[in-house]
């Protein structure tokens, strides 16, 4: 086994690993920086990021796009990482960088590949020694120093990086490693749960609707009734989930037994609803009632709604629809709900709650507040924030405060 000394080792080369390594170095080119990551290259996940076109940060940043017990650590390491900062950071290592219409930034050619090339770039002309195919098999403090033992190699380190992020995209090196690491050496870690994923939920007409999309809002509701939190954009039906950025965004806040509630007219007031409604079926006064929707709704769609609006005799003209029955269409439309069963697994999630608990963490350095010379970024710490950037953002932001300050 090869011995290896470095001031500091970062164990985990992906977004908040790499961004480590290239503000440590760029503050002090003297230090001797190793990066560890089990894959045969470093940044395998950010390639997949933003459909392969890596969605950076985004212009709406603020702490409440995000969950998790390090939120209120976020918000004030925010007022220095902001998105003006990140994209800077990037500008400077040969990034261009827009921004759409919902302040999400995007490398110019919208390529994910560009933005771990400049960073990979960075490290080289740095200095960064980059480890790849090794996989830590132990790490433990002695002294002043720690050890990071892999199959090839015993690295030695006066500070440690944990930065292998979390159990998210297993497929593309997401493991549970990082929690193991922390704990082993005293932290206390919030056990990892998959987010940003589709929603399982109860409902005898999934299987109906499966493939179909729908725009509209979607609201989460807790077991009392309260409205947690809304969301709008698309709403995509598979066969026993809710999916789609709108549903993505709520399984953050998501427990068992909670309802899910969709309206699928969210432009359009009940009474106007229910005008539009009384008016198709004059329009279509001799058709079968799953034609009262057409030009409004797909007709799979049109049926569930007629379903779970207790009208189940599709042969009926939609003359026959009393006033009554035009109501409860109207209520199914704006209020269809869906009880939530739990969320889609980890192999299906791109981001996920748990880690270390952010209480064991100083937003100013990253640094561990049990262990000295330890710091953690990214998705180790327990914090996952919405679809849009936001997680990019905090694992650039949390990468370059650790190594700032090593």
């Amino acid at each position: 086994m090869i011995k290896k000394e470095y001031y500091a080792v970062i164990v985990g080369g992906g977004a908040s690993g790499i961004m480590c390594a290239i503000a440590a170095k760029s503050k002090n080119r003297n230090l001797k920086i190793a990066v560890i990551e089990k894959n045969d290259r470093v940044g395998k996940k950010l390639l997949s990021t933003g459909n392969g076109r890596c969605n950076l940060t985004n212009s709406r940043l603020t702490a409440d796009k995000y969950a998790g017990s390090f939120v209120p650590k976020a918000e004030k390491m925010f007022r220095k990482y902001t998105t003006d900062y990140i994209v800077n950071i990037f500008k400077q290592l040969g990034l261009l960088t827009y921004a759409d219409y919902d302040g999400r930034y995007y490398p110019v050619c919208r390529q994910a590949s560009a933005v771990l090339d400049v960073m990979r770039f960075a490290c080289e002309r740095l200095g960064v020694d980059i480890f790849c195919n090794e996989t830590a098999k132990s790490i433990k403090k002695a002294d002043n120093f720690f050890c990071v033992t892999t199959e090839n190699h015993k690295f030695i380190s006066q500070k440690l990086v944990i930065a292998c992020g979390a159990k998210a995209s297993p497929k593309l090196g997401g493991t549970a490693s990082a929690a193991d690491y922390l704990k082993n050496l005293g932290h206390k870690i919030i056990p990892f749960s998959p987010a940003l994923c589709p929603v399982k939920v109860k409902s005898d007409l999934l299987k109906s609707l499966k493939g179909l999309r729908a725009s509209g809002r979607a609201a989460l509701a807790d077991r009392n009734g309260s409205i947690i939190k809304n969301e709008s954009g698309e709403i995509q039906f598979t066969e026993n989930s809710l999916s789609g950025i709108c549903i993505f965004n709520l399984s953050l806040y998501t427990k068992q037994n909670y309802i899910i509630i969709l309206d699928l007219l969210p432009n359009y007031s009940f009474a106007e609803l229910f005008n539009l409604i009384t008016k198709q079926k004059s329009l279509f006064y001799n058709r079968p009632a799953d034609d009262l929707f057409a030009g409004i709704f797909q007709k799979r769609l049109g049926q569930a709604i007629l379903k779970m609006s207790n009208i189940k005799d599709f042969s009926r003209f939609c003359s026959s629809l009393t006033e009554n029955e035009i109501n409860l269409v109207c209520r199914t439309i704006k209020q269809m709900e869906f009880e939530v069963i739990q969320n889609e697994g980890f192999d299906r999630a791109q981001c996920t709650l748990g880690g270390v608990c952010g209480e064991e963490i100083d937003e100013n350095t990253m640094e561990s507040k049990i262990v000295k010379g330890l710091y953690v970024c990214g998705e180790a710490i327990d914090i996952c924030g919405e679809c849009g950037g936001y997680n990019l953002h905090f694992a650039f932001s949390s990468g370059h405060n650790a190594g700032e300050n090593l």
